[in-house]
C-alpha cells in the first residue's frame, strides 16, 4: 500500500511480481483498518515542505518502480 504514512521509502522496498498495489483518495488516504491489514507500507519521499502527490502521479511512479524491479516493464517497440 502506497501512503504518505508509509513506513518504508520506495527506493527500499522490493517488489515481487505478484504484489497488488494499492493507492488510497487523494482527500483521505486510506481506511486506518486498510492500513493496517496491508502487509506493507511505502511511500514516496518528498523534498521538505512537501505534502503529497497527486494520486495518479504516485500510481505511475509506483508501478513503474514495481515494473522495473520485477523485469516486467514493456520494451520499447523497434
Amino acid at each position: 500500500m502506497f501512503s504518505t504514512k508509509g513506513a518504508t521509502p520506495l527506493h527500499d522496498f522490493s517488489f515481487r511480481s505478484d504484489d497488488i498495489l494499492l493507492f488510497g483518495r487523494e482527500s483521505v488516504g486510506v481506511p486506518d483498518e486498510v492500513h493496517e491489514a496491508s502487509d506493507a507500507r511505502v511511500f514516496i519521499p518528498l523534498t521538505a515542505g512537501r505534502r503529497s502527490l497527486n494520486v495518479t502521479v504516485s500510481a505511475a511512479i509506483g508501478l513503474s518502480e514495481a515494473l522495473r524491479q520485477t523485469g516486467q516493464f514493456p520494451k520499447a517497440a523497434a
